[in-house]
């Protein structure tokens, strides 16, 4: 029997095209998609920044990214812009996308394997502490 937190995960990930590493600095380089962290900042600090990425922490997302709000980030600016959400494994940033699907962000995504999967495909990675 699955916790029904995979079945909401997977419900949520039914709804999206999620993208490779590839495929979202393709996105990101070529068609203005935005690209948003929404790890914690000890994530970030621990394991590094992607260049470019927009910080916006998982308990204001919606906030933030939703352009009808008042609240929102001036790269907000477009329901129909994709917004790529990626957190360390790609698991709540699943889960956060679909909440932007919900606010009818219509091309909000996820990055499959999240930060981590990035770094390991070679992509470009900022900071970090070293590993032990």
């Amino acid at each position: 029997m699955s916790a029904r937190v995979d079945t909401l995960l997977d419900t949520a990930r039914s709804r999206l095209v999620r993208l490779t590493p590839e495929q979202a600095a393709h996105a990101v380089t070529y068609e203005r998609a935005l690209l948003v962290d929404t790890r914690p900042a000890a994530d970030r600090e621990r394991y590094g920044a992607i260049p470019g990425a927009l910080v916006v922490e998982r308990n204001v997302l919606e906030w933030r990214l939703d352009p009808t709000s008042p609240h929102r980030l001036e790269q907000a600016d477009d329901p129909r812009r994709t917004v790529i959400v990626f957190c360390n494994e790609g698991y709540a940033s699943s889960l956060a996308a679909a909440s932007l699907r919900e606010l009818g962000l219509a091309n909000a995504t996820d990055l499959i394997g999240g930060f981590h999967a990035w770094a390991a495909a070679g992509l470009p990675v900022t900071g970090g502490r070293p590993a032990l």
